[in-house]
């Protein structure tokens, strides 16, 4: 489809076609401040741009991902938007995910076509019972499944870094959130920097970063635009982009949910400031986006999605989004030669 680039806020766009998807050079902050500024009139023209940067530079396979949470709840930190902090009053209560139930969680993943089973544990950082669950966890599930896996287990140090690659760890989540002028706004307990340097560690060590946040907060546009642009700096080969989903309990329980438009125009200014990058649609799209949401959003600069549900929250039924793909035409990608 051509563009026409007469009216407001066209020049970003014609700027980025050139620079983006021609040259693949990324968005800096001022430019992805300009696209979302952009009105709504302008939004198709945008997420159009977007996927067309998606398809040259990341190609039309789809990497589909499965989570379950090894521990859940009781988490000592202040996360304002996370019903698995132990210091809010949130229905969500501490508990363990034996090993035979994470064996079943990964085959059931594996099942759907993912290449890709994460393991995520509510902790500040991993202890050593943590870790040596996480080892004998990831023992067993290659004993009865091939599937790439993921660890998101808080802050780590550099012995715990090393010893999750020593495991055969493919990619590690830690999610800065929102942008560093945001994030007390967000948690107290810890800071951006202690996030950053942990991601820092994980790169020096082979792993893949894993590095995304949640939109919607109370950030303002400039503020988005930092994220991005924290992003870009950081350069992780996934970023999971969540939408809030104001969980009673918490501080932000209380936050109107984010527009769809803002949503799919984030989608789209995110994916023009990574344009390598796997962009993964993660926890929120179902409320933020409704039914529509996953296939505008793969056609809006979406090149991963996170299938089933989420840690604390009910995500789409994996069918669902697999008949989508399908339907798009969009493959899934096979399986990486990491393990």
């Amino acid at each position: 489809m051509p563009f026409d680039y007469e009216g407001t806020g066209m020049d970003i766009l014609r700027t980025a076609r050139t620079q983006v998807l021609d040259d693949g050079i990324a968005l800096d902050r001022s430019q992805v401040l300009e696209v979302l500024e952009l009105g709504d009139d302008r939004l198709e023209e945008t997420m159009l741009l977007a996927h067309e940067v998606r398809m040259k530079w990341c190609g039309p396979e789809v990497e589909v991902e499965g989570i379950v949470s090894l521990k859940t709840g009781g988490c000592p930190e202040d996360c304002h938007f996370c019903s698995q902090s132990g210091l809010f009053a949130s229905p969500v209560r501490a508990a363990w995910l034996d090993i035979p139930s994470l064996v079943e969680a990964a085959k059931q993943t594996a099942k759907t076509g993912a290449t890709e089973f994460c393991i995520v544990a509510a902790v500040r950082g991993p202890d050593a019972r943590l870790l040596a669950q996480v080892a004998a966890g990831i023992d067993a599930i290659r004993n009865e499944v091939e599937i790439d896996i993921a660890c998101s287990l808080g802050m780590l140090d550099q012995d715990q870094v090393d010893q999750l690659a020593a495991m055969g760890v493919h990619r590690y989540n830690h999610n800065l959130e929102t942008s560093r002028s945001y994030f007390p706004n967000v948690v107290t307990t810890h800071t951006w920097e202690e996030r950053w340097n942990t991601l820092r560690m994980v790169r020096e060590a082979g792993m893949e970063v894993c590095c995304g946040g949640i939109l919607g907060m109370g950030e303002t546009l400039e503020q988005r635009a930092e994220f991005a642009a924290d992003l870009t700096a950081l350069e992780p080969d996934e970023v999971p982009l969540n939408f809030l989903n104001p969980r009673p309990g918490t501080p932000f329980g209380d936050l109107d949910v984010l527009p769809a438009s803002d949503a799919l125009r984030a989608v789209a200014a995110f994916r023009l400031a990574l344009p390598r990058t796997i962009l993964r649609f993660a926890g929120g799209r179902e409320i933020t986006l409704g039914d529509l949401g996953a296939e505008k959003g793969i056609l809006g600069g979406i090149n991963a999605v996170i299938v089933g549900n989420y840690l604390t929250t009910l995500g789409r039924p994996a069918e669902q989004d697999l008949e989508l793909l399908g339907e798009l035409r969009m493959p899934i990608k096979a399986l990486g030669s990491t393990i």
